[in-house]
């Protein structure tokens, strides 16, 4: 294990806090200075992200100087509040659509800081064809490139070498990169380690990436220095 010892987590939150839109308001400003929020989207036609595990924010702010909130926040994909998340996650399982809202608003989002993890719930093979086909709505001129072993991310914190897996076949990460930075992690095996995300989720038979704890951790650690 590799063990970082900082992070710029008040400037990564007052970047998030300065590309919220005009006239925004922050809630609870005070408590939130320092301390890192995840958001969880809501999106589409209020769909939610309810199965994806958030312990690795605990085990984030144990083995590295961030301090994180502990829990994910609903926060609706077209929201200004999401400005004020510097980490966000989104999973899911079926085909669904995003609204022009929606599209715009994550847009911005990417493109001004924010770091977006996309995972198919139970290896939803209709979900990761949603997912697909709206990020290449969004940035229409960008590709999502499969991340090598070697790639950063998978050496901020843990030194993981390899992923496994639940199924026979070897699962990827996929990454959209905007001036030099991934700014959107995405795979069709899932990351939401479904075991520890509560008593009414399940992995249903789908190859997800069972180090996903420790990969969590990294893309947080990436999210919050680059």
């Amino acid at each position: 294990m590799i063990r970082i010892t900082s992070i710029t987590v008040a400037g990564c939150l007052a970047l998030a806090f300065a590309l919220a839109q005009p006239g925004h308001s922050a809630q609870d400003t005070d408590n939130k200075l320092g301390v890192v929020q995840c958001a969880n989207l809501i999106y589409a036609n209020n769909r939610s992200s309810v199965c994806y595990a958030d312990q690795f924010l605990a085990q984030a702010a144990k083995d590295t100087n961030t301090k994180t909130s502990g829990k994910f926040t609903a926060i609706r994909a077209e929201a200004v509040e999401l400005f004020e998340y510097p980490f966000a996650v989104m999973t899911g399982e079926g085909s669904f659509v995003l609204t022009e809202a929606q599209r715009e608003n994550l847009k911005s989002y990417l493109t001004r800081g924010g770091f977006l993890v996309a995972s198919a719930g139970c290896s939803s093979p209709e979900w990761a064809a949603s997912f697909k086909r709206e990020i290449k709505a969004i940035f229409p001129a960008l590709e999502m490139k499969r991340l090598e072993m070697s790639h950063e991310i998978f050496h901020t914190v843990y030194d993981i070498k390899v992923l496994t897996a639940k199924g026979n076949t070897t699962p990827y990460l996929n990454g959209l990169e905007i001036d030099g930075k991934i700014v959107v992690v995405f795979t069709e095996d899932g990351l939401n380690d479904t075991a520890n995300a509560g008593p009414n989720c399940c992995c249903c038979g789908g190859n997800e990436i069972r180090n996903a704890r420790l990969v969590n951790v990294n893309l947080l650690a990436y999210a919050l220095t680059h």
